[in-house]
């Protein structure tokens, strides 16, 4: 699964890295010094949650668009940023918005449908490039990543952030603000259904002529 590193963070904006959480401490005041106007603290918030943003996006919506929408998601969370009173909820709250904006994506695509997960999921499959068309990830990368997006929500977002985005299990519950608890079940039912389907896929047809 080490393909799935090739779909990993978006490739536009600044550069993301990797910041462990610290309950109370760094992220808290860059929240709080981006809530009065700084334009760098905002910028250090998306260097460290634009791995998270990456990841529920492209557990939701199409490849080809995930990098546009993570754009979309922090140009919505800034005017409103303001407005947020429990700066230690920001993670929650840039997660909440990352959510709605992919539910408003199937919406504007399919305006007269409904959105739900499977339908969700049976188009970021069809609309996911293949290896063909695409110079810049792998057939085996796309292959495990429709894996992911057949399973049930609560087992692919957290799956995403762990194998495309390289978050630890602590670090997608801080980011997501999902208990360790339910990210570590989470993470472990989801890789025993993954495993599952990609056994499945590889093993080869069984049985002869009835």
């Amino acid at each position: 699964m080490a393909a799935l590193s090739e779909l990993r963070t978006p490739r536009s904006g600044p550069p993301a890295v990797n910041v462990p959480h610290e309950p109370g401490g760094p992220d808290d005041a860059l929240v709080r010094s981006a809530q009065r106007g700084d334009r760098g603290a905002f910028g250090l918030l998306y260097s460290r949650y634009s791995r998270m943003v990456h990841g529920i996006l492209l557990a939701r919506v199409p490849f080809s668009d995930v990098d546009d929408l993570v754009q979309d998601v922090f140009l919505q969370a800034l005017p409103r940023l303001s407005a947020l009173r429990e700066v230690s909820h920001f993670p929650g709250w840039l997660a909440s918005i990352a959510r709605n904006r992919a539910t408003d994506f199937h919406r504007r695509v399919n305006p007269n449908e409904e959105f739900d997960e499977e339908s969700a999921s049976a188009q970021t499959a069809s609309s996911t490039p293949s290896a063909s068309h695409s110079s810049h990830t792998s057939a085996e990368a796309h292959a495990v990543l429709d894996a992911i997006r057949s399973l049930p929500d609560a087992y692919r977002e957290p799956l995403i952030l762990r194998l495309v985005e390289g978050m630890t299990g602590p670090e997608i519950a801080a980011r997501t603000g999902l208990t360790h608890g339910s990210v570590r079940v989470n993470l472990h039912r989801g890789m025993q259904q993954l495993r599952e389907i990609l056994g499945r896929k590889a093993s080869p047809p069984t049985g002869g002529a009835l």
